[in-house]
């Protein structure tokens, strides 16, 4: 996967919820699996970080459900906005393209699980 590597930053929509991205963003995926479609009402589209390269600036609205044995998403308590998805033990974590602050210079290289579509 390709990994820009300029600054970054996001919220959700009510701001109790703020990052920053110290390291490169991997280009985005759209998952269309049925845990990302209920999440979202729609495909899930996500860039990528390393976790050590994420940094909370805002974190009181933040909640993380167990959305599975394997992952959990984090999202906004109080607005609603899904913002974060990781994977148990993994070094990276997914990050929902559209809380991020705009232009990110990303675009949407590759669907996945289209079959759930």
């Amino acid at each position: 996967m390709s990994f820009d590597s300029k600054m970054a930053a996001g919220r959700c929509l009510c701001g109790a919820v703020a990052y920053e991205v110290s390291g490169p963003l991997r280009q985005v995926i759209a998952c269309h699996c049925e845990q990302c479609r209920r999440t979202s009402g729609h495909f899930v589209a996500a860039t990528q970080a390393r976790r050590e390269d994420l940094a909370l600036t805002a974190e009181e609205g933040l909640a993380w459900f167990a959305s599975s044995n394997e992952a959990e998403r984090g999202f906004c308590k109080r607005c609603g906005s899904s913002l974060f998805w990781r994977r148990h033990g993994e070094p990276f974590v997914s990050i929902m393209a559209g809380t991020l602050d705009q232009p990110t210079g990303l675009s949407i290289v590759e669907h996945i699980h289209r079959e759930s579509a």
